[in-house]
């Protein structure tokens, strides 16, 4: 078979492979969103740059919701027609999904390697599953169990209200109302959400802030000095669990809850298992019911790529 294009796309980067077998990628490669005008452009970049051309099949992971032919994307300014784009590279077939379907997609083929458990107590178990990862935004999918397949569950969960869960949390969110009239999950649990309570927290101290993007706030969390840093990423840390475990609750997610998006990997030990734990499992009369749901993070290179590539095989499988 010849190869097929694969891509993620988010808010800040263009992700592209190949692929034959649909689970094993070649001529990776990570484009800046921002260097490129349109998808169109960022697209036409990657096949001229890997050498590959007469591509006729494509599948692209987006972060966005995808409601029909015209995609506009919620945080990068690109916005695209499916059918034009697909016309322009001159593909027979160009499937896009929302991105983090294509990672719920994934999850029943990643490996042991692949993923790190953070509980003792859930029982790994077949049954709907859910997703939820910080990066630029807070992406949010489910998986449910279909005969022998899998269905996702596009969502735009991320966008819910936040909830605070104590006092300091209540003041910050009042504080938010400020500049703010909804103030969702993704508000606070995302890369720029890491900054943005570092920052208020800074403000409602009455100190100034000695970082402003969230990578300048991470690298300052090994800094004595700066325990509003610690802070910050402590609570970043609990809010993801709460978010997760109302996310369990909501779906049901029997068959675990898995944690992805390009923030954790970063935070390493910065992120607080613990405290992601007991928000989690903090539902009250439902604790019990969470303890059976286990926790996952994502540990795999590229994971929305196996996803997307597992909806194109199925896509061409079903039009033979």
């Amino acid at each position: 078979m010849d190869p097929c294009l694969v891509a993620d796309i988010g808010g800040t980067n263009a992700r592209f492979a190949l692929t034959v077998n649909f689970h094993d990628f070649f001529s990776v490669s990570v484009l800046p969103c921002g260097q490129y005008p349109g998808i169109g452009e960022a697209m036409e970049a990657y096949l001229s740059q890997c050498g590959h051309h007469g591509i006729r099949h494509g599948v692209m992971a987006i972060a966005t919701p995808v409601l029909g032919d015209q995609v506009q994307m919620t945080n990068h300014h690109w916005s695209f027609s499916v059918e034009a784009t697909r016309a322009r590279i001159g593909l027979d077939t160009f499937l896009v999904l929302n991105d983090f379907s294509a990672l719920a997609m994934a999850l029943p083929f990643l490996g042991d390697g692949e993923l790190v458990r953070l509980d003792r107590d859930g029982e790994s178990r077949h049954g709907v599953k859910a997703v939820i990862g910080p990066g630029t935004g807070l992406g949010v999918a489910g998986l449910v169990p279909v005969g022998d397949g899998w269905q996702a569950l596009a969502t735009e969960g991320g966008h819910v209200d936040f909830a605070p869960s104590d006092r300091q949390e209540m003041e910050m969110l009042k504080h938010l109302w400020r500049e703010y009239p909804h103030v969702s999950a993704e508000r606070l649990v995302s890369g720029p959400g890491i900054a943005l309570m570092y920052r208020t927290l800074c403000e409602l101290s009455g100190e100034t802030p000695r970082a402003g993007e969230a990578a300048e706030v991470v690298a300052l969390a090994t800094d004595a000095s700066c325990p509003l840093v610690r802070q910050a990423l402590g609570m970043f840390s609990g809010i993801l669990g709460g978010v997760a475990g109302d996310l369990a609750l909501t779906f049901g997610a029997r068959g675990g809850v898995y944690l992805g998006g390009g923030i954790l990997g970063k935070l390493g030990s910065q992120f607080d298992t613990e405290r992601y734990r007991e928000r989690f499992l903090g539902k009250g009369r439902f604790r019990a019911y969470l303890e059976a749901v286990p926790n996952y993070l994502i540990t795999a290179e590229h994971p929305a790529f196996v996803g997307a590539a597992r909806f194109l095989r199925q896509h061409l499988a079903h039009r033979a």
